[in-house]
């Protein structure tokens, strides 16, 4: 417990591996790795007591029926889990530096619940007349998608790659499972979609003031920074004129 309690202390006065430990823990991880799992658990579930038709030679107990059962369950995980993971700001606040101040911040309007009214018919049923979703949700849609539809096919290739070496695991450092590898398979498909989709349709790009004084003073020399100060007096100068 003290070994525990020593480990902890040296994590949180280090800044860079206070960092790392909560992104880590951020919901730009946690989701993703989280919707791999859950299709893993529940294709495996559903294949025991359901499967009947075998889905690819390369993975002989992968069935059909694993396999659509657990995308359902993973695309409705992924719009529940991104609500409830979308409303922490320890999970959702942008990491910018190594400070601390992003544990209070404004996480922007991905993480803003919007509100929708229910049909007539549903509050009959349920007292419920409307409902609040984040719009990351939506987001969260394609992730569950991508993760219940393409990323099982990392494993498939892992499969085929361990067949063609004639090998069953990859490591042994997990009893029962192989190793390290072989649980991460199908993570880095969905590690390389979900970053280029957060990029591409998600992160926001906010420059300021000081990122661009930053970039001023840090990657320019004094004449480009005389030149610069010139030139920018005169545009202020012409727009004051005009």
């Amino acid at each position: 417990m003290k070994q525990l309690k020593r480990s902890m202390f040296v994590i949180f006065k280090n800044p860079m591996l206070s960092v790392l430990l909560t992104y880590f823990l951020s919901s730009r991880f946690l989701l993703p790795a989280s919707l791999i799992i859950i299709n893993d658990i529940f294709a495996y579930i559903i294949g025991f007591f359901f499967g009947r038709t075998p889905l690819i030679k390369l993975s002989p107990k992968k069935t059909w029926e694993g396999f659509i059962g657990a995308s359902v369950t993973t695309i409705i995980s992924a719009f529940v889990l991104a609500n409830i993971l979308g409303r922490f700001q320890w999970l959702t606040c942008p990491r910018k530096d190594l400070s601390t101040g992003w544990l209070q911040c404004d996480p922007g309007p991905l993480f803003k619940p919007e509100y929708y009214t229910l049909p007539g018919w549903i509050s009959q049923w349920f007292t419920w007349k409307e409902i609040s979703v984040l719009p990351v949700q939506w987001h969260a849609l394609c992730l569950g998608l991508f993760a219940s539809i393409i990323a099982p096919f990392g494993g498939f290739f892992a499969s085929g790659f361990k067949r063609a070496f004639k090998i069953k695991d990859f490591g042994d450092s997990i009893p029962g499972h192989g190793g390290i590898t072989d649980r991460m398979d199908c993570q880095m498909v969905m590690a390389v979609f979900a970053y280029i989709y957060l990029q591409s349709f998600v992160a926001r790009e906010d420059i300021t003031v000081e990122m661009i004084l930053d970039q001023i003073l840090t990657k320019f020399s004094f004449e480009e920074q005389q030149s610069l100060l010139i030139k920018l007096g005169q545009i202020l100068q012409d727009r004051i004129l005009h």
